[in-house]
């Protein structure tokens, strides 16, 4: 089960760090380079093992994807436009529910 959960998790820290280059290069936004790179760390050091205890690993990276949630949820409402913030926040939902399933 860690290693489905952990997998999917990297594919979705590349998609953030994807996101956050495209937003950098083709609308220049800065916030948007950082705050990938600021989000995909803090998910990727919840992936390693021995940083922390797997059970907080867990409860932090569903954290931080909940806080994703809202920040991509803010985003769309904003915008009213389904890219990047509606696909970033469906993936987001997309994930957590993976992540959290208990397969049997």
């Amino acid at each position: 089960m860690q290693d489905y959960a952990s997998t999917i998790l990297w594919v979705y820290i590349i998609l953030l760090l994807v996101g956050g280059l495209f937003g950098f290069y083709k609308g220049k936004s800065k916030i948007s380079l950082m705050t990938s790179v600021v989000f995909a760390v803090l998910l990727i050091l919840t992936t390693l093992r021995g940083i922390f205890d797997p059970a907080f690993a867990n409860l932090l990276a569903n954290v931080v994807l909940l806080v994703l949630l809202v920040v991509f949820t803010l985003r769309l409402a904003k915008t009213k436009k389904f890219m990047p913030g509606g696909l970033m926040l469906a993936l987001t939902i997309l994930v957590l529910a993976l992540r959290n399933l208990k397969f049997r």
